[in-house]
């Protein structure tokens, strides 16, 4: 397994099969333009895409740069392999080499599968919170 940072459209679409839906061009042109957001690849020996992790610093004046785990997704014939642990490690390293104080995600409390590979990459539980969304009219861009 080889972990990358994906740098190129073609890199993001042809991982689509591990979103939660269908990636679009502009939106993967406008990720690799975003200052702060990175997308880690893992590849497996034959160069299917076997995971994803993305991430995304947040800067906030009296706190400093952070990076948010945005997503971590592997495809379900490599689960159970250590790929998230290790696309998960790669992002943390990649916080620490961009001066990032810390890293985090957020998780339903219920989701044991993330809840096991976070805690095995050496996450801490900081107890619950509640998310609350506001829906937004998507525009293309």
């Amino acid at each position: 397994m080889e972990i990358r940072r994906a740098t190129t459209v073609a890199e993001l679409l042809a991982a689509r099969h591990l979103y939660d839906g269908p990636p679009r061009e502009s939106w993967a042109e406008a990720f690799l333009a975003a200052g702060g957001h990175l997308m880690l690849i893992a590849y497996a020996e034959d160069g299917f895409p076997a995971g994803l992790v993305s991430g995304i610093e947040m800067l906030h004046p009296d706190k400093g740069v952070e990076m948010c785990l945005y997503e971590l997704s592997v495809d379900e014939g490599y689960r159970r392999r250590g790929v998230g642990r290790a696309l998960t490690e790669a992002l943390v390293a990649e916080a620490r080499e961009r001066g990032c104080y810390d890293v985090w995600v957020g998780v339903d409390p219920d989701n044991e599968p993330a809840l096991r590979t976070y805690r095995s990459a050496g996450a801490e539980d900081e107890g619950g919170f509640a998310m609350l969304t506001w829906e937004v009219e998507v525009k293309d861009r």
